[in-house]
């Protein structure tokens, strides 16, 4: 069993000492993706609700540079600055993965990497 890096220029580079994804055994991981955009690498403007669709279509990137897709994701950790905005990134969520349903966990944080609002990481199943 090999362990392979996913990395992908429609998904921001990596601030930090990680890859974006590991493939192995059957799952893509992928790293936490805050709402970055890809060619700036800077923090989009907006509340948890465009941060959110940023970090989802960040992930997307991710899983699809992996040969996987949203529709294969079985768990997500989602973690929020200010859990009142649960609703607001619940929303964008579901558009996105609202037909897989995949096992979640939310975790409310004091701060999260370059002031962002929210911060998602995925496992999911290789094509």
């Amino acid at each position: 069993m090999s362990r392979e890096i996913v990395s992908t220029e429609k998904a921001p580079k990596a601030i930090g000492p990680y890859e974006q994804g590991i493939k192995f055994n059957g799952f893509l991981f992928t790293s936490g993706q805050i709402a970055l955009d890809p060619v700036t690498g800077t923090l989009i403007d907006g509340d948890v609700s465009a941060q959110t669709r940023q970090v989802l279509d960040n992930l997307k990137a991710v899983l699809e540079a992996g040969g996987s897709s949203l529709d294969h994701v079985i768990k997500a950790t989602v973690y929020l600055t200010d859990l009142s905005s649960f609703a607001q990134m619940n929303e964008v969520y579901a558009e996105y993965l609202g037909n897989v349903k995949p096992a979640r966990s939310t975790v409310g944080v004091a701060t999260l990497p370059r002031g962002a609002g929210v911060e998602i990481d995925l496992v999911a199943t290789t094509l």
